[in-house]
């Protein structure tokens, strides 16, 4: 379990999830799949760099999946600051 402060409940997955968790102001960190396409990850660098919200880079969608504890691969996940 590389990042373990996504065992928490406070989290969302996937692209859409996290691109509203963003809009909302609700993210408190990103986490980004390396190996995720590039035109994805980038716009949400992009809007969690403008928001002041911290990138965390896992190493690939299946680390990142598993991390999250979902069975398939994921190209980005947030904490959110409060309750899902």
């Amino acid at each position: 379990m590389v990042h373990s402060d996504l065992e928490h409940p406070s989290k969302v997955v996937g692209v859409k999830q996290v691109r509203r968790a963003l809009a909302n102001g609700t993210a408190k960190r990103l986490y980004l799949a390396r190996d995720a396409d590039p035109h994805l990850t980038q716009a949400l660098e992009e809007q969690a760099s403008q928001q002041g919200v911290e990138t965390v880079w896992a190493n690939s969608m299946r680390e990142l999946g598993r991390d999250c504890g979902i069975a398939v691969g994921a190209s980005a996940a947030a904490e959110l600051n409060g309750p899902a």
